[in-house]
């Protein structure tokens, strides 16, 4: 963290010389750390981050700045065997206002983002690669009673979903990890929003870009108003992932279930790590992987595919 702290002061000071600016962590995780130095952030990507893939999500934010906030610099650096980029800081959403939240925005950027040309050699957008480890992590993590449902749902799934297969579109640009904490404003809060990290930018079923607020909505963790003004603004963007009129679920419901799947193997793991039980909203999306065992997908013919 000190190395990754004095590069984002470099990055924002090339020519030297004293700030008055501190360096703040915005995040400390395994998978990825973040520091800010007064505009400037750097980010210290997973271990084992393929350079020339995330190069090329890099160059992908560069071609669509009026989608994806675009990076400082195009290409990452190595630092202490990590990868790390450099982009300015944005002003997040406020997580004590929920009634402000920008649905609206995140829809018709998420159209705007799956309309956009794919740039060639792009690699598959990796939330089927996500939900896979989190049900990997859960396996991991020791007996739970909460385990049985959540893993029988997954069972359900397509053989793309769960990361066995590729997906069946290989041609639209998608983001893979959407909720409201990859939307920013930028240069400051009154500027337009864009969507932040491109760690699973990629090709493949655009419903995955849904899928989150689509589960929050199946599960009640989502009012039914929030959902509409999403799924709206999406739909008049012209996105693609679903039909632009009539029920949207027959394109979001394997997504959906996914995306349901992934948190609950997440929260129960977590739940074992920490040895505490599952909060009201947790046990939620547990819930909703026991109903979802019992009805399997009605899209899914062939669980191979």
């Amino acid at each position: 963290m000190p190395a990754l702290a004095a590069r984002a002061r470099r990055t924002a000071h090339p020519a030297g010389g004293t700030c008055a600016h501190p360096d703040t962590v915005l995040a400390e995780r395994d998978d990825g750390a973040v520091v800010r130095h007064g505009d400037t952030v750097a980010k210290a990507h997973a271990p084992g981050t393929d350079p020339a893939d995330l190069a090329r999500r890099l160059a992908a934010a560069v071609a669509l700045p009026a989608v994806l906030l675009a990076p400082l610099r195009p290409a990452p650096v190595a630092l202490h065997g990590r990868q790390v980029t450099f982009w300015p800081y944005g002003t997040p959403v406020d997580p004590d206002a929920p009634d402000d939240a920008p649905w609206e925005a995140a829809g018709a950027l998420l159209a705007r983002l799956h309309r956009a040309p794919a740039p060639a050699g792009l690699p598959p957008m990796r939330g089927p690669a996500k939900a896979a480890r989190a049900i990997a992590r859960l396996r991991a993590a020791g007996p739970h009673p909460a385990a049985a449902p959540v893993l029988r749902a997954w069972a359900t799934l397509p053989a793309w979903a769960r990361d066995e297969r590729p997906q069946p579109d290989t041609a639209t640009l998608c983001h893979g990890d959407v909720h409201l904490g990859q939307l920013v404003r930028h240069p400051d809060g009154t500027a337009a929003w864009r969507l932040i990290d491109v760690d699973d930018l990629g090709v493949g079923v655009p419903g995955w870009d849904l899928a989150r607020p689509a589960a929050w909505y199946a599960c009640g963790l989502l009012p039914p108003g929030d959902w509409t003004r999403f799924l709206t603004a999406y739909r008049e963007e012209g996105g693609p992932a679903v039909p632009p009129a009539g029920d949207p679920w027959p394109a979001l419901d394997v997504p959906a279930r996914a995306l349901t799947v992934q948190t609950a193997a997440l929260a129960v793991a977590k739940s074992v790590a920490a040895g505490r039980p599952l909060d009201e909203v947790q046990q939620a999306v547990v819930d909703a992987c026991d109903r979802m065992a019992a009805t399997p997908p009605e899209l899914v013919q062939d669980s191979t595919k």
